[in-house]
């Protein structure tokens, strides 16, 4: 039986080197690959270009890495979150590709699915399509987009099995399902991780086919960007 269990997060991100293009699930802070991040950090490899939504917090997330310098690209699409991605950003220290964020999903689920390239309408006449070829479709102009290209994707779920299969749960579906594949190698850490054959098939969102390697993480902080509660009548 197929067995992508590794050990731990250390023996997960094997392989893992500076100058890198790193994908990483999550939307804000929800469904991050936490323990991933953290071993990034303490790794130490530098110059990397991050794929991900946003960028974190300022002490969480991918924050931790900005605030060590190890990123030298953002591929992006919310980044209104973090102070020192701000600061970075204006003094010229950051590259930044800002994406829409329909756009930066399909370019993951592209690569995921073996596509280059798709046309997209969004972005049209703006920035985003300086220097893209554009074609029109039915009356419409559309952009060129090309697939990420990406050497490790990190994603978090809720629950997975040995066979690398996942499930997702809520908000953290909106981006780590189709970074699942879309890199050579997809590490996933899973909150519960249970033996092959114990998840309901109909329940999997993504199969062990687009998985490598898979490990259970520990110490989840699931923090919340902006909280905010009712006040109590």
């Amino acid at each position: 039986m197929i067995n992508k269990k590794v050990n731990n997060v250390q023996e997960a991100l094997e392989g893992v080197k500076s100058g890198m293009t790193l994908m990483l699930g999550g939307f804000g802070l929800c469904g991050i690959p936490e323990n991933a991040i953290s071993e990034l950090v303490k790794l130490d490899i530098r110059k990397v270009t991050c794929i991900s939504n946003n960028a974190g917090v300022d002490d969480f997330g991918l924050g931790l890495l900005l605030q060590n310098k190890q990123i030298k690209k953002m591929i992006s699409s919310y980044v209104g979150e973090n102070d020192e991605f701000e600061r970075q950003m204006l003094s010229g220290e950051l590259e930044v590709e800002l994406t829409p964020q329909g756009t930066l999903a399909e370019k993951c689920r592209a690569a995921q699915a073996g596509f280059p390239a798709f046309y997209t309408p969004a972005g049209y006449g703006t920035e985003v399509a300086e220097g893209k070829e554009t074609r029109e479709f039915d009356g419409k102009m559309y952009v060129l987009e090309p697939a990420f290209k990406a050497d490790f994707a990190f994603v978090k779920a809720w629950k997975g099995d040995t066979a690398g299969n996942l499930i997702f749960k809520g908000t953290a579906r909106n981006f780590n399902p189709n970074m699942c594949g879309a890199a050579t190698i997809t590490v996933a850490e899973v909150e519960e991780l249970v033996p092959a054959g114990t998840l309901d098939p109909n329940q999997i969102h993504i199969p062990g086919i687009f998985v490598q390697r898979i490990f259970q993480g520990t110490a989840y902080e699931k923090r919340i960007e902006q909280r905010t509660v009712t006040p109590k009548s």
